[in-house]
């Protein structure tokens, strides 16, 4: 920790003495429970994709008629990153994250009310405002109490709860379904999120980066900083570093600054891409395998193939940034990603249906290899003021993707079966690919040094 002296008071540079001090237990704390609301996250998220096929069997209607439905949960995702980000960075990551988290749960048990897809539709909007927003929000939260170098691998490690939440409520689907149907699948998920958001209320503490900015709130992050193993003294003034110095405004247009609008722009288009891909698969995944012939137990092992891969294959790829730096393992997974969609179009589906369970968790460890870490990758190109807004609104326009995914995967399935969809999928990571080779600042191998541009909090 940083420490000067004076006759008026001690002076503490909060940047610094958060990426060079200890990882203390309770800073491990706070990112689990990031990391807890991020599982809930992906799991509420993914219910949908499990319970379509039983809806439109016990309803009669077809997969384009639930194209809207899934539309307007992503386009919920994207409104709610969005806000959720600006939110963030103006009122605190803490509210941002329990305030999300609150919201789809609600939504979700609500979901098991609804007579029609209209009103599935309507609480699935509602509950993509929360879903969306408990992304960014929770991510920013685990960079901020993450020291620097370790900083990748926790927000990887946080990022990864998503496929790690659509894993489990493969898991739970499998049981719940054939004893309470769908509406018991949305009522018994959707309480889960009210329980762990009255717990974050009660436990999650506000970000200490964010506190720094703020003189009226200093008293409350004296008592932080001592939880976290760092106690000052009463009446210190805190600072954050270079970073304070050199941010000129913030918001959107910030994140088209000088030195910041080519690597905004490349990552964008990767998330618009990554996400395109991503949910034709959380959305879309079992309802193609059901129409080649599969039954719904079986199909709903595609996805948790898919996301069980993903897990694997975010934290690897975290590692490997820790090593390689972020550019060319991102590369590589987005080139094993198109290759293994390609591979699996070869496949017969009845014939090897074995295989091609196998194939989409390769593939689903690919593609969420790139989604998980891309978040990190923002984390570091963009300062503090802005790092919440930088990757919400990334990941807002990535969720433009998702909602092209809606339409597009009911429609490329219907058109072309498996073949059609997998290459959809193949060539959504072809582009990711270009994107982030056009990315200039990717994370180096080894710790950044202060930066003209991003301060010292990189």
């Amino acid at each position: 920790m940083q420490f000067s002296t004076s006759a008026a008071a001690a002076s503490v540079d909060i940047g610094r003495s958060l990426d060079d001090g200890v990882f203390s237990a309770f800073q491990k704390l706070v990112i689990f429970m990031a990391a807890l609301s991020i599982v809930l996250d992906g799991f509420d998220g993914q219910l949908i994709g499990f319970a379509i096929p039983m809806i439109i069997k016990e309803w009669g209607v077809t997969r384009g008629a639930f194209a809207p439905v899934v539309a307007a949960g992503l386009a919920g995702m994207g409104i709610g990153s969005a806000c959720a980000g600006m939110f963030a960075d103006r009122f605190g990551r803490r509210w941002a994250v329990i305030g999300s988290v609150f919201v789809f749960g609600a939504a979700t048990c609500a979901i098991g009310l609804s007579p029609d897809l209209f009103t599935i539709g309507a609480l699935r909007f509602v509950a993509g405002l929360g879903i969306g927003g408990a992304l960014p929000s929770s991510t920013t939260m685990t960079a901020e109490f993450t020291p620097q170098r370790r900083r990748t691998l926790a927000v990887t490690a946080t990022i990864v709860c998503v496929p790690l939440g659509g894993m489990l409520a493969g898991i739970f689907a499998s049981y719940v379904m054939p004893l309470y149907g769908w509406r018991g699948l949305f009522f018994i998920g959707g309480s889960l999120p009210l329980v762990v958001a009255v717990a974050l209320a009660f436990l999650l503490p506000e970000s200490p980066r964010y506190l720094a900015r703020h003189p009226s709130r200093w008293a409350e992050l004296e008592g932080l900083l001592a939880r976290m193993s760092r106690p000052v003294l009463a009446g210190t003034v805190f600072s954050d570093g270079a970073e304070q110095k050199t941010e000129r405004r913030q918001g959107i247009r910030a994140l088209f600054d000088v030195g910041f609008a080519r690597d905004t722009i490349a990552i964008w288009c990767a998330f618009f891409m990554c996400l395109l891909a991503v949910y034709s698969a959380f959305s879309w995944l079992p309802t193609m395998l059901v129409a080649e012939g599969m039954n719904v137990a079986i199909a709903a092992t595609g996805l948790t193939a898919y996301n069980t891969g993903g897990v694997l294959g975010a934290l690897a790829c975290a590692v490997a940034i820790t090593r390689f730096g972020s550019r060319w393992p991102l590369l590589v997974c987005c080139l094993g990603a198109a290759g293994s969609a390609f591979f699996l179009q070869q496949v017969e589906v009845g014939a090897h249906a074995t295989l091609l369970i196998v194939g989409l968790g390769v593939h689903g460890l690919f593609v969420n290899a790139v989604q998980s870490t891309m978040y990190a990758l923002c984390a570091f190109v963009y300062p503090t003021a802005v790092r919440a807004t930088g990757t919400a609104s990334a990941l807002a326009f990535g969720r433009l993707g998702a909602i092209l995914s809606a339409f597009a995967g009911a429609a490329v399935i219907t058109a072309g079966g498996a073949s059609a969809y997998l290459a959809m999928l193949g060539g959504a990571m072809v582009l990711v690919f270009v994107a982030l080779c056009v990315v200039k600042r990717h994370i180096p191998t080894a710790a950044p040094s202060p930066s003209p541009l991003a301060g010292s909090s990189q």
